[in-house]
């Protein structure tokens, strides 16, 4: 058993809440759903408020995952594209969660990241959008509550501007088109989702193309290409697995070619707009695509 004592400096708040912060979302998940979280002694639900002086105990040990011996995980310095006192836009590399998940602990996602290191400014930065863990590029963060809620509706109903590199398998016959093909949404019915593209250029076996999401569902671009018979290089859950396995070993790619290059959106009477390099390892694969 292992107890938590609640700070008396804390301001009351959810038990789930202060948990995810401690632990990741899939161990704090199983806490609850096995009924073993209590509040002085009384068993706890998620919504349950706590106070300064509480104890929590958690009836289920966390057994955090060790890192091989000699090895220091650093933390990725970040890469800021822009910044005023509203908002703050990441060039965000791939590998990095920008959330806490099942298997990532707050503190080693970008959210947590970037909290750490604004913590003494007193800002609390906010996502306004995410990008998938392997997906590098533009991510946008309000610095308040007021930026982030302003910004939400244009995000959630397609009137931004993004604009994604990506290098699918095959060789697509036409140099444009409109993908307008439904996908789960948040409570897993089918929902609306268009995706556009223009090719960049074809190789012997893949395509590069710029990408424009009308929408944001969840892995739209993977998923749009995937169900096309055209999906992104180095896609380990919706691509082509053996294509990937001879990809990996002629060009060393480790994930999938996907990278949010351009973003405009009008905010507070003006447009605004930016772009995000392509990360390393994307421009050394398509310069050993041009070699051969």
């Amino acid at each position: 058993m292992q107890e938590i004592v609640v700070p008396p400096a804390s301001t009351a708040k959810k038990i789930e809440n202060l948990l995810k912060k401690k632990f990741p979302i899939g161990y704090v998940r199983k806490v609850f759903r096995k009924n073993a979280a209590r509040i002085n002694g009384r068993r706890a639900k998620p919504d349950d408020r706590i106070n300064p002086g509480d104890r929590i105990q958690l009836y289920i040990p966390f057994e955090a995952k060790k890192s091989p011996p000699n090895l220091i995980v650093a933390r990725p310095d970040l890469d800021i594209i822009f910044e005023d006192d509203a908002l703050l836009i990441i060039n965000k590399p791939a590998g990095l969660a920008v959330h806490e998940g099942k298997t990532v602990s707050k503190r080693d996602s970008l959210l947590g990241l970037i909290e750490s290191n604004y913590r003494d400014r007193k800002v609390r930065p906010q996502l306004v959008h995410r990008l998938d863990k392997d997906t590098s590029g533009l991510l946008v963060l309000a610095k308040n509550e007021r930026v982030r809620a302003e910004l939400a509706e244009p995000f959630a109903t397609g009137k931004t501007d993004k604009e994604y590199l990506c290098l699918v398998v095959g060789r697509l016959p036409n140099d444009d088109g409109k993908i307008d093909i439904s996908l789960p949404g948040r409570d897993r019915s089918p929902v609306r989702a268009i995706t556009r593209f223009r090719v960049v250029k074809r190789f012997p076996a893949t395509t590069l193309v710029r990408v424009q999401i009308e929408t944001g569902r969840l892995h739209q671009i993977r998923l749009h290409f995937a169900k096309l018979g055209y999906p992104v290089v180095m896609d380990d859950q919706h691509g082509d697995f053996n294509f990937n396995k001879r990809f990996r070993k002629e060009y060393g790619l480790k994930r999938q070619f996907l990278h949010a290059a351009k973003l405009a959106i009008n905010f507070q009477g003006k447009r605004h707009g930016w772009t995000a390099p392509l990360a390393h390892d994307l421009a050394r694969t398509l310069n050993r695509l041009e070699a051969k």
